[in-house]
């Protein structure tokens, strides 16, 4: 009977191994490699908006350990404008958000103007192609970095997180925001990052569902490329 039993466990695993080595491959990949991550608020808006699948390459700054934060090599650090994928030092939820300060930095935020090292940032009217001012918010583009990215300004709710340090960005550690300046709960609130639990970065939407519209695609944000 036991070699009966031995017998027809050994058949089943010849017959689904295939698929079983196939899904711990991809386990894995998703673990240490690539990733997408589903985006459930508006903290990003209007560079990500609610619905949005982004794609998240693991392999941007170093190569960790599958299942773990530990790190076999390293290779980059985040830079300043980088959009990144990280666990909240506050509950761990996994979170998206732009790095602002890098360590060493010194950043400010007066009335949603951000100021770095004692400079204040340049800023813009969007394009129209952004969206629309109304009652309730403005479009501005922040000069962040050497590619300029939108920010959502609200103008009816004031965030009083809208002015906010100066701040020191210790050594291993990031200060992040949300584009949507009066409605992200980022550093201002849970503080910086360590470079540990930032676990990669984005610069694309594979695809987006409109949550508001009985999730019908987006076709015009597929494969879009983030500011």
């Amino acid at each position: 009977m036991q070699n009966r039993n031995k017998v027809r466990l050994f058949s089943i695993w010849r017959e689904w191994k295939g698929l079983v080595i196939f899904l711990l491959l991809m386990v894995c990949f998703r673990s240490a490699i690539a990733d997408w991550n589903v985006v459930p608020s508006g903290s990003m808006k209007p560079t990500i908006v609610e619905g949005d699948r982004i794609f998240v390459n693991k392999l941007a700054y170093d190569l960790k350990v599958p299942f773990s934060r530990i790190s076999l090599a390293r290779w980059n650090d985040p830079a300043r404008g980088d959009v990144v994928v990280f666990y909240s030092p506050a509950d761990g939820e996994r979170l998206v958000k732009r790095v602002i300060g890098l360590p060493g930095d010194t950043i400010a935020l007066r009335d949603n103007r951000l100021w770095i090292n004692g400079e204040a940032l340049e800023y813009a009217l969007p394009d129209p192609a952004v969206g629309e001012a109304s009652p309730n918010h403005v479009y501005l583009i922040e000069n962040l970095s050497a590619e300029a990215h939108p920010v959502l300004i609200g103008m009816r709710y004031r965030s009083s997180l809208r002015s906010f340090g100066p701040v020191t960005v210790p050594p291993g550690r990031y200060f992040v925001l949300g584009d949507n300046r009066d409605n992200s709960a980022d550093s201002r609130v849970f503080g910086f990052v360590d470079r540990e639990l930032i676990v990669g970065r984005t610069r694309l939407v594979v695809l987006s569902l409109n949550v508001d519209n009985y999730y019908l695609p987006r076709s015009d944000r597929f494969f879009y490329r983030l500011p």
